[in-house]
């Protein structure tokens, strides 16, 4: 499977030794195997085996049993088919590597119904069949520390080497705050050039140390997706090669703004004619589908204990499902630009959520909303936490009963899928809820 796209990229790296065959889990981390020269033309004929358990592990790379991927039925292996079209290398690697995705498949030969990329694929088909193309882009924000933690396990920011003191202040958009960061910045570029990944513009975002990389739009979801789980595996591997650490969680410092992870649509018809362009009422249905479905979706959005920290007023971060145009302050944003162009921006997922499950919910939403021809409520102008009040689920258990109660869930995403996030999520909030912090250690130990 996949030979001779295998072996014209063979003809053009002679010199090819290893390919990393990455897997994305539930969380949005890549799995996978590293293979040599010698089980490539069997590994693409043939594809491999992994576990099925990789489907069932929590955020710890643990198995949650109670997902019935893992011991109690014998951890088994699925065949796991290698795409031969994503190759690329990987410029990082001491020696001459490539990378490739591959996607687990049941016995039947059918794809395994719970893989995220799967159940993209199932959505953006749903979409295709009624006459919808979404073209589709990413933007994903992180933090760049130093490559060593303070004495209590926090993050440190970087040092300026003009003051030789820490990078302290927000200087959002700042050209300065971008040449901090020049050497990590370029080698992400190179990163990026070399792996034909379309990263098209780099900002200093909203904190000290903040960054934003946007991706170019595309009209293939999941190559969009992908290329912003290999754009984490850039921008982590090119702060390891700074003597720098990046960061994608939610919100790993108190006093800053959250990481968030901006996902932009634009729909068009067969004749490539925009949906959204001069026609409010289609406009009003996708956003009337997203405010429908944000609640129970809010998981997919904000998949972890530290997910919720994001959500606080005056953040950038909405609290409402509100839309309006050319305003940062709602959920749905329709930004400033010409009608043809028109396209929703959709500003609720962290950073740190799976790219492919965050881009299923959404295209789902705006589908659900025209299949059903909802209304939306009036466009928010100025600030919106003064207009709506607070109403998404900004507590990760209320997420997690509003995701596993969904029909809308169930009916887009499929049982299996629905059944083993909620079970892996549900794992790891009880194991959230055990910790002790050093906050309860420093209100309660000798208060009460």
């Amino acid at each position: 499977m996949g030979e001779p796209h295998l072996q014209r990229y063979l003809d053009d790296h002679p010199d090819l030794e290893s390919i990393d065959l990455l897997m994305p889990d539930l969380n949005g981390l890549a799995r996978g195997k590293q293979i040599g020269r010698s089980l490539f033309a069997k590994s693409f004929r043939e594809g491999i085996l992994l576990p099925r358990s990789v489907y069932g592990g929590n955020i710890c790379g643990e198995t949650v049993e109670a997902t019935d991927l893992g011991i109690r039925t014998g951890d088994q292996d699925q065949p796991c088919l290698l795409e031969a079209a994503t190759l690329r290398p990987v410029p990082w690697a001491n020696r001459s590597t490539a990378q490739c995705m591959m996607e687990m498949h049941g016995t039947d030969g059918t794809p395994f119904p719970a893989s995220p990329r799967q159940v993209l694929r199932n959505i953006v088909k749903r979409l295709h069949d009624d006459g919808l193309y979404p073209t589709v882009a990413v933007e994903l924000e992180f933090y760049l520390f130093r490559d060593a933690l303070d004495d209590t396990g926090r993050p440190l920011l970087l040092i300026d080497p003009v003051t030789g003191r820490e990078a302290n202040s927000t200087q959002v958009y700042s050209m300065d705050e971008l040449a901090l960061a020049a050497p990590f910045i370029d080698t992400v570029q190179r990163y990026c050039q070399a792996q034909g990944v379309p990263a098209s513009a780099a900002v200093a975002e909203y904190a000290p140390c903040q960054f934003e990389i946007n991706l170019a739009h595309r009209s293939d979801p999941l190559a969009a997706c992908d290329d912003a789980l290999y754009l984490k595996r850039i921008v982590r591997q090119a702060a390891r090669n700074n003597q720098a650490l990046a960061s994608f969680m939610a919100k790993p410092l108190a006093g800053q703004t959250g990481c968030g992870m901006h996902i932009h649509v634009s729909l068009f018809d067969e004749q490539g004619n925009n949906r959204f362009s001069a026609r409010d009422g289609e406009l009003g249905q996708a956003i009337g589908g997203l405010q429908a479905t944000i609640n129970e979706a809010m998981l997919l959005y904000a998949p972890h204990g530290n997910s919720y920290r994001r959500f606080r007023p005056k953040a950038y971060v909405p609290l409402s499902p509100t839309w309006g145009y050319n305003n940062r302050t709602v959920a749905m944003r329709i930004p400033a630009g010409p009608e043809k162009a028109r396209r929703i921006e959709h500003r609720v997922a962290g950073a740190d959520a799976n790219p492919h499950l965050v881009m299923a919910a959404v295209l789902a939403g705006i589908h659900h909303g025209y299949r059903n021809s909802l209304a939306t409520d009036e466009p928010i102008e100025g600030d919106a936490a003064g207009q709506r009040e607070p109403t998404l689920p900004t507590d990760w258990r209320r997420a997690i009963d509003l995701f596993d109660d969904s029909m809308w869930i169930r009916d887009y995403f499929g049982h299996e899928f629905q059944s083993l996030y909620g079970t892996i999520k549900l794992d790891e909030y009880e194991d959230y809820q055990r910790e002790v912090t050093p906050l309860d250690i420093r209100w309660y130990l000798q208060t009460v």
